[in-house]
């Protein structure tokens, strides 16, 4: 049930993203939804913050891996591999699209688990939200072992958790959702 390789930060975000658009081919949704596989992430997200400018999505949701558990990384910082993706909590996050998430992981029955991002998350959520008049943003992750190193380690479960619950938060967007959005 895992997949071993390396480059998977990037490319396990890729196949949740691929998981999700398939997903969405069979689900009634309102909302245009703009997928992009952005450069530059490591070294200052520039891939992000152009595109962002340039698109000015209504929302962003920024797709990421985050730290697996496992020898040497067992803190409260790491996530078990095969156990359900993270949802990030951090300036860079906005609260009501973490709680849109939270409710339709429970009502579609995908764990998912709280990352701290005291912060900055380190993913391109930082520049994504910043851009234009800024842009209400969520980072979900995708918990992996041996980060940045040629064996990377991800759960195919958790890919597959991770854009099946991107395409059922995207379905159960209403028209009017933006109005919606408050801080509380």
């Amino acid at each position: 049930g895992t997949v071993s390789g390396h480059t998977l930060d990037n490319r396990a975000s890729i196949a949740a993203l691929t998981v999700c658009l398939e997903e969405l081919q069979s689900k009634s949704h309102l909302w245009d939804v703009w997928a992009v596989a952005s450069s530059q992430e490591e070294v200052g997200g520039y891939g992000a913050s152009t595109t962002a400018f340039q698109v000015r999505p209504t929302i962003a949701i920024a797709l990421d891996v985050t730290f697996g558990k496992g020898t040497g990384s067992s803190g409260y910082q790491t996530f078990e591999l095969g156990k359900g993706v993270t949802l990030g909590i951090g300036p860079s996050i906005h609260p009501f699209l973490y709680k849109r998430f939270k409710e339709v992981a429970e009502r579609v029955e995908i764990p998912v688990h709280d990352d701290l991002m005291p912060e900055y998350s380190a993913t391109d959520a930082d520049d994504m939200q910043l851009q234009a008049e800024g842009i209400p943003t969520l980072v979900m992750s995708i918990p992996l072992r041996y980060m940045h190193t040629p064996v990377e380690l991800v759960a195919m479960k958790d890919i597959q958790r991770a854009g099946r619950l991107l395409a059922e938060f995207t379905a159960s967007l209403e028209a009017d959702f933006i109005e919606k959005i408050i801080w509380d």
